[in-house]
């Protein structure tokens, strides 16, 4: 028996729609998931919606249940919280995490989904794959017990990186962004907050993920000798330029790339990708996490936000899609082929 579903696609670059899918019933070893939340990611996501994947990149950032290709049409997106409806005994009925586009329902294998924990609401739980980067970059950081560190970008990722720094003790973590609105964001995870003309300088590490050239360069001065820069940020088709002519050779400062997409070298033979998933979601049992929460709208209105977002016209850190019985009722009249 066929179910009927909704999903949000890229129709060409720039341009989002919804369209009606047709679900299977679900086998013994899958789980059929009612989507409860879902949020947009604000760099990648929008990045992806605007068409700036570079084409030898297109197999490398294949979402877990993507469909379609880079540029367009495309079925993209990777942090949804739903209820399982339909699966094995000990998953139905249970509130879960999948790294599935947004999408009103979806099958996907019982391997796919992560139970959400009881301290954890579900609107908190959609930052399960940020939280997620932010282990790996830590875990490819290794900062140390009164580290004096920056974090240059205070979107979703940067805050989240600076949500686990906190956690260090006798650490000097500082969020830097552009924005000074952000300064109660960081006042919320615990961390100080600095302007980048403002910023504090002399820091063993910087965690970068403002995914500006200008961010990069001032990451680099805000080290100290031999410092380090872990860099998250992802630039697509952009190429940026940095100052390698002035103190980056006198000082031995060097740049390193964090991405989620592989477990850390330095955890990868003692930890898996379900491992790492699992303490994400234990992590956001913390209350602070909801500053990060900063707007929403209602699956149905996707077409319109994507573009703002993108855009920069909605601010929000992130941005959390709510499915209700206006995507349930659309979903039973807008099947596909009728």
């Amino acid at each position: 028996m066929e179910r009927a579903a909704l999903a949000f696609w890229i129709g060409a670059p720039g341009r989002g729609e919804i369209r009606p899918v047709a679900l299977p019933a679900p086998r013994a070893d899958e789980v059929l998931v009612r989507s409860l939340y879902s949020a947009v990611s604000r760099g990648t996501e929008t990045l992806v919606f605007r068409g700036g994947v570079p084409e030898n990149q297109y197999e490398a950032m294949r979402a877990p249940f993507q469909e379609g290709g880079f540029p367009a049409p495309v079925k993209y997106g990777y942090l949804n919280v739903g209820l399982v409806e339909e699966g094995p005994p000990e998953l139905c009925g249970r509130t879960v995490f999948c790294l599935h586009p947004h999408q009103t329902r979806y099958v996907v294998p019982a391997g796919a989904v992560t139970v959400v924990p009881e301290s954890v609401p579900p609107e908190r739980a959609v930052l399960a794959g940020t939280v997620e980067t932010a282990v790996n970059a830590l875990w490819d950081a290794a900062p140390l017990v009164g580290d004096r560190i920056a974090v240059v970008g205070a979107g979703m990722v940067g805050c989240c990186v600076a949500a686990l720094l906190a956690r260090i003790p006798a650490a000097r973590v500082e969020l830097i962004d552009t924005d000074p609105a952000r300064a109660s964001v960081a006042e919320a995870l615990g961390v100080s907050f600095a302007t980048p003309d403002e910023a504090t300088g002399g820091c063993d590490m910087v965690v970068h993920a403002s995914a500006t050239e200008a961010g990069l360069t001032r990451s680099l001065e805000l080290l100290a000798p031999e410092g380090e820069v872990i860099e998250l940020s992802w630039y697509g088709d952009r190429r940026i330029t940095l100052p390698l002519g002035e103190f980056f050779h006198s000082r031995r400062l060097v740049v390193r790339g964090s991405q989620v997409g592989s477990v850390s070298p330095a955890r990868r033979a003692r930890r898996t990708f379900a491992d790492r998933l699992a303490l994400a979601l234990d992590v956001l049992a913390e209350p602070a996490f909801d500053a990060l929460i900063t707007g929403r709208s209602a699956f149905e209105e996707l077409p319109r936000v994507m573009p703002l977002l993108a855009a920069g016209g909605l601010p929000a850190l992130c941005h959390l899609i709510t499915y209700g019985p206006a995507a349930e009722a659309r979903a039973h009249t807008d099947r596909p082929g009728e």
